[in-house]
């Protein structure tokens, strides 16, 4: 594992009136989202996030998994944080990238059960992508291994994000059939949603966002547009803004009055 990528759990104890699931990024780690954790968990929460799977070693290792794979990562994870919480209480689910694809599949998977999370925090999701070349990915994957790697789109300078260098082409072509499948079951999310999206990214295109407001039947749905921040903006200027207003939506859905989380 690399120095840096090991998963964390940050326990409030049986007081935290909420849990919290991140999920990191394609072909990142937890590092990316750490600070998210840390100040999700000083606002009072328990917030638990793996490791995915071929993550945090050598990209190699992403080739020999799939969406499959990274998403019973994180639903294991999630079910492991409310049999941690005392009974009966809320756990909310956020993700950066393709984190907030993995996290978006939870809340269509567990929708109408006892389990469905309370809300849905994301920044900079994926869900499609209109480049063209994209559709020759299933046959270049089978005959290249990588591409350059997609890593440290940070605006902040001396920001690091710890990733590969290299963008498994195999695991790549996994997570487009993830994004079908999402796209396609937008409508099962009625769940509260917070998206944080940053104006310039180089990596996830504005029509992801778009996507996910348009088709999610959530009556309670806010965008927060990031203007100094490119695609890993927990890292990014905009991070106090991300961890403030991600605090604040939790909270929204905690209060007794049921505010709509839309501030």
């Amino acid at each position: 594992m690399l120095p840096g990528a090991e998963p964390f759990l940050f326990d409030a104890g049986s007081d935290a009136p909420a849990g919290v699931l991140l999920s990191h990024g394609f072909t990142g780690t937890p590092q990316s989202i750490r600070p998210w954790g840390e100040a999700l968990h000083a606002a009072g929460y328990t917030v638990a996030c793996p490791l995915l799977p071929g993550h945090g070693t050598r990209w190699q290792d992403m080739n020999r998994t799939t969406w499959h794979d990274w998403y019973r990562a994180v639903d294991d994870e999630y079910l492991a944080l409310r049999d941690r919480l005392p009974p009966g209480t809320p756990v909310v689910v956020g993700g950066l990238s393709m984190g907030g694809t993995l996290v978006t599949r939870l809340v269509q998977q567990h929708a109408g059960r006892d389990t469905e999370p309370a809300g849905l925090i994301l920044v900079n999701p994926s869900y499609l992508t209109l480049r063209k070349d994209a559709a020759l990915l299933p046959v270049v994957s089978r005959v290249l291994g990588s591409f350059p790697g997609i890593s440290d789109d940070i605006k902040k300078p001396g920001a690091h994000e710890l990733a590969y260098d290299r963008l498994p082409l195999k695991a790549a072509a996994s997570l487009s059939q993830l994004w079908k499948l999402v796209r396609a079951d937008l409508g099962k999310v009625t769940v509260p949603v917070r998206l944080f999206r940053s104006l310039e990214d180089h990596v996830v295109e504005p029509a992801s966002g778009e996507a996910l407001l348009a088709g999610v039947a959530s009556a309670v749905k806010s965008e927060v547009l990031l203007s100094e921040s490119y695609h890993v903006a927990t890292l990014d200027n905009d991070a106090p803004a991300i961890f403030e207003g991600s605090a604040e939506f939790i909270a929204s859905l905690l209060s007794p009055a049921g505010t709509d989380g839309s501030r």
